[in-house]
């Protein structure tokens, strides 16, 4: 378990987290948030259980519910997204985040960013990872920001990558690096404190970084 002030990470479990994450995600009515994804959107409890099951059984994935704290968004505790590691690869020091979906309880809260602190202070901090990777869909813009934002780097495109619910897809790579971390770090710690929020729980200082021209690398 890695637990953060406003989220924690649990291994994910399908008898424990189904429920929830179903009741979660059906806040997204009109299923936009799987859209690039190569599954969902789910509509029958039964389907999704099946692909919680399935997620679990792969041995190439650590897949992990996170669990909204933030009595600002969940005033009761309750699983309100998914992410997990891998292309595991300890020999070479890299290992990658992905099958990252967030319902709309999570989405573009504060938990939802804690949650991707969590995670790379655990690759980096603990489990001594010199390479992080972030791949998407090249079209997938909100995916692409995020990265930026939580201080990958974009290293290029890959053409015709892969085929996904029969679209071809180029997929945009970004990685961070151990020498990255320190500094991608400290700008987590400070975004996350309680008074970088007002009582509604919205930032007051962006976690993108400034430009020496005032600017930010994203929105």
């Amino acid at each position: 378990m890695l637990e953060g002030r406003y989220c924690r990470l649990e291994r994910l479990d399908p008898g424990r987290h189904t429920q929830q994450l179903f009741d979660a995600d059906r806040l997204d009515g009109a299923g936009e948030s799987w859209t690039y994804l190569p599954y969902g959107p789910f509509t029958d409890l039964d389907d999704y259980r099946q692909w919680v099951e399935e997620m679990c059984k792969d041995s190439g994935l650590l897949c992990y519910a996170v669990i909204g704290t933030d009595p600002v968004v969940t005033p009761v505790p309750a699983a309100v997204g998914v992410v997990s590691l891998l292309r595991m690869e300890p020999a070479m020091g890299a290992i990658e985040v992905g099958h990252v979906h967030y319902s709309p309880r999570l989405s573009r809260t504060r938990a939802a960013t804690e949650a991707q602190y969590l995670l790379a202070s655990h690759v980096f901090d603990e489990l001594a990872y010199r390479r992080y990777e972030w791949k998407c869909d090249a079209l997938n813009a909100a995916s692409r920001s995020s990265a930026q934002r939580l201080g990958f780097v974009y290293e290029g495109t890959f053409r015709q990558h892969r085929v996904t619910k029969g679209r071809s897809r180029d997929s945009a790579w970004y990685a961070m690096i151990d020498s990255d971390w320190p500094v991608v770090k400290d700008r987590f710690t400070r975004w996350l404190e309680p008074g970088n929020f007002d009582p509604r729980g919205n930032q007051l200082t962006s976690l993108t970084p400034v430009r020496a021209d005032g600017t930010r690398d994203s929105p």
